[in-house]
């Protein structure tokens, strides 16, 4: 069980981080075997796309339909449980017929194991807080409104923040492949809209604004999913109807640069004047500079001086025999 949960969690939970249910979310709903992004710009447009939907969401909740209901928003959120709960295994279930014929499945089973027990964790989070909530409210005891509140506020944030996380990486089935996601984000969103628009729920916001509102998220969801899918095949050569195991291998991250390491060039040696007056130059008059620089015990071919005048007669000197 140890190996399980650090291997989900990348060893990143402590007993502090529980209480904070955001730190919870972070790793339990984007566990360490998810492989990282490749075009780091898609990231960017999925959170900015999660961030907007949500934002308008709540807005229609409480601007356009008279108060923000708890209760609705957590129904709205175990229909599209049970749609996640349907769809996702049956879209899989139809790429795998794919793969098929072009490799083997079996290398494929525990990527898909975890990605359906990521699937199943949210799943059962979702429930556990519509109980909670349900059960909160039905009691009239004041120790149990209390203390069910503590706990409904903290399961409200940890599930938000774990939808926010399974909604960029859909359940961690980019491990599985590439492209999967970006597949399931389309699939799911287009179906949870459509009934909207059969059954006339246009959530108070009229026939124009309430089909553009409803047919925004698909869109906006199909547009972003065919703009990664066409950057990992120009980029990567990984398409969504070939096999995992076929696609050419990814380049890894790179590593960063040491620090105190010079910028520029890595094979160009530093560049310089090495005759430039300084302590570098071995030619540079001065202390431990030219052996022939004019000074005490320099040049011995010094020139004349004429404040010195010639003495013929001079002493002797056996240490300098051929100075005066």
């Amino acid at each position: 069980m140890a190996r399980t949960i650090g291997r989900w969690t990348g060893g990143t939970l402590t007993a502090r981080s529980f209480l904070k249910p955001h730190k919870v979310a972070e790793a339990v709903f984007h566990p360490a075997w998810i492989p990282p992004s490749l075009d780091p710009a898609i990231d960017k447009l999925k959170r900015i796309r999660v961030i907007a939907g949500a934002v308008a969401s709540i807005g229609v909740y409480t601007v356009l339909e008279g108060g923000f209901d708890v209760t609705e928003l957590l129904e709205n959120a175990l229909t599209a449980s049970a749609v996640l709960l349907f769809l996702t295994p049956v879209t899989v279930g139809v790429m795998l017929l794919v793969w098929r014929r072009t490799g083997t499945l079996r290398r494929l089973r525990t990527p898909l194991l975890n990605s359906l027990a990521l699937l199943l964790l949210f799943i059962g989070s979702v429930v556990a807080l519509a109980l909670l909530v349900q059960t909160t409210n039905a009691t009239h005891s004041p120790l149990v409104i209390i203390a069910g509140g503590a706990a409904m506020m903290w399961m409200l944030v940890f599930v938000a923040r774990g939808a926010f996380r399974v909604t960029g990486n859909f359940f961690g089935t980019g491990a599985v492949h590439r492209c999967l996601p970006a597949l399931l984000s389309t699939v799911t969103s287009w179906l949870v809209a459509v009934p909207d628009l059969v059954t006339g729920d246009l959530h108070g916001l009229g026939l124009t604004l309430g089909v553009v509102f409803i047919l925004g998220a698909p869109v906006t969801v199909t547009a972003i999913a065919l703009l990664e899918t066409g950057r990992l095949k120009r980029r990567y050569g990984i398409r969504l109807g070939a096999h995992p195991a076929g696609h050419p291998p990814v380049p890894g991250p790179v590593p960063p640069m040491p620090p105190g390491a010079p910028t520029g060039h890595p094979y160009v040696p530093p560049q310089g004047n090495p005759y430039a007056p300084g302590a570098g130059n071995p030619y540079t008059p001065g202390a431990g500079g030219s052996p022939y620089a004019p000074g005490t015990g320099g040049n011995p071919y010094a020139p004349y001086n004429p404040q010195t005048p010639y003495n013929p007669h001079a002493p002797y000197n056996p240490q300098a025999p051929y100075g005066p």
